[in-house]
């Protein structure tokens, strides 16, 4: 089996390389890439490989722009010291999701999957999905989204977010502690990998349920959503989908 490793970090992949080996000796490492240059290059003149391990974060940019230039079908194991890039995984010919720093086992585990994909009657595309939103529940990590702020790139707890907002076609992270902070994620991206604790109020605004303060009638049976921080605008939900955001705050 053939494998091309992603990964900007020598020492990192030199350990990846030996874990895939010791694991299953027909294993050949065919190239190893630490750049999106380099690894766009590769595979647009050499044959593509039975598996790719990559990390998301190169020294020039996310391994998700090399899969946009240049078109595989070879599935993707990606192996990143961050869980937010799920849904970007699965959109990316992901299979698997590991958090760093991994271990033997859960190397062992995605080339098992990989295997069970290869038979024909496995539904891939359901089991990618399922895959990756295993990795995500069973993490054991606290979810994290990385912001901007000034020269620093900082993490925050997706439960110390209050809401995100569209402010001048910006995303932007308001905390429960009133801390802005612009966010590269655009909201349909935020609304699912934050999941049922958020709400889609409407095309400006995602919420938290931990930060609704109270709900107001609204003109004609729109409802007002008043929050626990500073909102700046109104947060309206819409008559059309009032019940199912009332349905949602109750449950």
């Amino acid at each position: 089996m053939n494998v091309v490793i992603i990964e900007d970090e020598k020492l990192v992949s030199d350990d990846l390389a030996e874990i895939m080996q010791s694991i299953d000796g027909r294993i050949n490492i065919t190239k190893t890439i630490s750049s999106v240059r380099e690894g766009i290059q590769y595979f647009e003149t050499n044959p593509t490989p039975h598996l790719i391990f990559s990390d998301i974060q190169l020294c020039d940019g996310y391994s998700f722009e090399i899969f946009k230039e240049v078109q595989t079908t070879t599935p993707v194991v990606y192996c990143t010291a961050f869980d937010q890039h799920a849904l970007q995984a699965f959109n990316n010919n992901g299979i698997a999701y590991i958090l760093k720093p991994y271990s033997k086992q859960s190397i062992s585990k995605a080339i098992d999957k990989y295997k069970m994909l290869k038979q024909p009657e496995t539904d891939q595309s359901q089991i990618n999905y399922d895959l990756l939103m295993a990795a995500i529940s069973n993490s054991g990590k606290t979810q994290t989204l990385l912001v901007n702020s000034k020269n620093k790139i900082l993490p925050v707890k997706i439960t110390d977010v209050a809401y995100f907002n569209i402010e001048h076609k910006n995303t932007v992270l308001i905390t429960f502690q009133n801390q802005k902070f612009y966010i590269n994620q655009p909201l349909d991206e935020l609304e699912q990998l934050c999941g049922n604790s958020f709400y889609r109020a409407n095309r400006q605004f995602l919420i938290n349920k931990s930060g609704i303060k109270e709900v107001q009638h609204y003109g004609l049976r729109k409802l007002f959503v008043k929050m626990t921080v500073e909102t700046g605008e109104e947060i309206i939900v819409n008559k059309v989908k009032a019940t199912d955001f009332l349905n949602w705050l109750k449950g």
